[in-house]
């Protein structure tokens, strides 16, 4: 585990509580010698998370497209500073270079990238774990849905199991190092299942 990407903010939130879990986060990946990838930019919370990192003497990764260099801050202070063209090449750049993922509190983007990570573990375009980082509760609402799309026959709870969501960023990285993805597939049962009832 050498590289984890974590998705996160640009904003601060409102309360303090979620700069403190990422002081939290920066000095697990210090302790671990973890090197941060995450989306390049300097405001919110992914400038506080990457400027504890780099204050600690650890190293950041960020990916950011061109486009969004002047709307989103592009930090330039990094360890590395990759500019892509697109979100997509971003998404595909990140998965490439990380060995696991973690979404911190954030908005529209944060959910869709780290569930898009998820659903690419799913679909074992990889076979990294997947992680919300629960501060103040802020993802309780991500697992009553999947709860409930379990329940509903949307997800198989293999899949739903996958998905690490814990408030302690240790255990988090517990986790990521004893993580065994999922081995069977939905096509896979599916074919199993035919086989034992015939």
């Amino acid at each position: 585990m050498k590289q984890i990407c974590v998705f996160c903010g640009s904003s601060y939130g409102n309360t303090s509580v979620y700069t403190e879990a990422v002081q939290w986060l920066s000095t697990v990946f210090i302790k671990n010698n973890i090197t941060l990838i995450y989306g390049g930019a300097k405001v919110g919370l992914m400038g506080v998370l990457a400027d504890n990192i780099l204050k600690q003497g650890g190293k950041v990764i960020g990916i950011i497209p061109r486009f969004l260099i002047d709307k989103e801050v592009a930090h330039h202070g990094l360890t590395e500073l990759i500019e892509v063209e697109t979100m997509h090449e971003r998404k595909t750049l990140m998965e490439q270079k990380s060995d696991g993922f973690i979404a911190m509190p954030g908005g529209l983007g944060t959910v869709e990238e780290i569930f898009e990570m998820i659903t690419w573990g799913q679909l074992k375009l990889h076979k990294k774990p997947c992680a919300f980082l629960n501060s103040n509760g802020y993802y309780n609402f991500i697992e009553k849905f999947l709860d409930n799309a379990v329940s509903e026959g949307f997800i198989e709870q293999e899949y739903k199991n996958m998905i690490i969501i814990e408030n302690n960023p240790e255990t988090i990285f517990e986790q990521f190092l004893n993580y065994q993805h999922p081995v069977i597939d939905k096509a896979e049962k599916a074919l199993n299942k035919n086989k034992t009832s015939t």
